[in-house]
């Protein structure tokens, strides 16, 4: 008995937080202007058009100086991206940069963290889907932890997500708790790197260009 009791108190703490986690998600949207950066990345994935048409219009509004598109497919051209951003060719040529190497959330992070170190960047503005945007920002400021950029947030909203009912949509529901269960992940591992000396990443060890 003692033993089924437990489960259920797990299952209803999992459970209440799933709910918080999705209230958490619709309320990053509709987005908020944000202050003016210096940098804003969009991180590719599910809904990559979305993303990349709000970074690009955030660049052309004047709230940051240069775009990095974040996990870009190898097999993309700087054309491809172009179209599906919708960017000015003018504004796109000068201001927006490219990332190959991200394969990942964690890869977005490590990959944003090196470009904004290049370009002696100390403010971010982060462009990604609703859901996908607390597990990005908690692997982002691991990342950034002691470096002196500070990251803010520009959600894209999720058509499906923003129902208050998205439980009853299999996909919605689906894609809530598989993000939820990604979040958890991550922050239990944040939890146990907390209880020791972090090791800096190689990245930050390297000199800033001259």
């Amino acid at each position: 008995m003692k033993s089924i009791a437990a489960f259920l108190v797990l299952a209803a703490i999992w459970f209440s937080g799933l709910l918080a986690f999705a209230e958490r998600v619709q309320d990053q949207t509709p987005a908020r202007a944000p202050k003016p950066a210096e940098g804003i990345v969009a991180l590719t994935g599910a809904g990559s058009n979305q993303r990349l048409s709000a970074a690009v219009g955030l660049l052309e509004d004047g709230y940051g100086r240069r775009v990095l598109v974040s996990g870009v497919n190898r097999m993309a051209s700087r054309e491809d991206i172009r179209h599906v951003s919708r960017a000015v060719r003018r504004l796109y040529d000068c201001c927006v940069d490219l990332g190959f190497t991200a394969a990942d959330t964690v890869g977005n992070a490590r990959e944003t963290a090196d470009w904004a170190r290049a370009m002696r960047y100390r403010g971010l503005i982060v462009v990604t889907s609703d859901y996908h945007m607390p597990r990005a920002m908690l692997e982002l400021n691991a990342v950034l932890r002691d470096t002196g950029i500070v990251a803010q947030t520009y959600a894209v909203a999720t058509p499906s997500l923003k129902s208050r009912t998205w439980w009853r949509n299999p996909r919605a529901a689906r894609l809530m708790v598989v993000e939820y269960c990604k979040y958890l992940a991550i922050l239990g591992r944040e939890g146990v790197l907390g209880l020791g000396p972090r090791e800096a990443p190689a990245a930050q060890q390297k000199a800033l260009p001259k």
